[in-house]
């Protein structure tokens, strides 16, 4: 069984998405079927803080060993953080995929939106 923590949301495209912070924001990463399914992860091409993304539009790309995965947004929003310790240490993605190895901070245009992502066990489900 892959490690799918219940207090977070969760995409078919394996992202993981904090819930609302007090400020408005969520912190999205790769969860860690999606990490395993790349193998090492040696380099994370992230957008800069402001970018506008659109909900499941590319923000940026993953590359592991294996293969280059385009990373997708979960929801529509005003990037607001990206974890700039990535680049020196991209691996922190397979190690620690829900804690140091987390992508980007959104602001979500919409709280809607954060709310039709999938439980945890829904993606679990997907995953069985």
């Amino acid at each position: 069984m892959s490690n799918v923590p219940a207090e977070l949301l969760y995409t078919s495209d394996h992202e993981w998405v904090s819930p609302l912070s007090a400020e408005g924001t969520v912190r999205v990463g790769i969860t860690d079927h999606a990490q395993d399914a790349l193998g090492d992860v040696v380099y994370v091409d992230l957008p800069s803080v402001g970018d506008s993304l659109d909900a499941e539009g590319s923000f940026g790309e993953i590359e592991s060993t294996k293969s280059v995965s385009d990373l997708l947004s979960p929801v529509a929003g005003e990037v607001v953080a990206v974890n700039e310790a990535l680049a020196d240490d991209p691996a922190q993605v397979n190690s620690d995929p829900y804690g140091e190895g987390w992508l980007i901070e959104l602001r979500p245009e919409s709280a809607d939106d954060v709310a039709k992502l999938l439980s945890a066990e829904a993606y679990q489900a997907e995953l069985d």
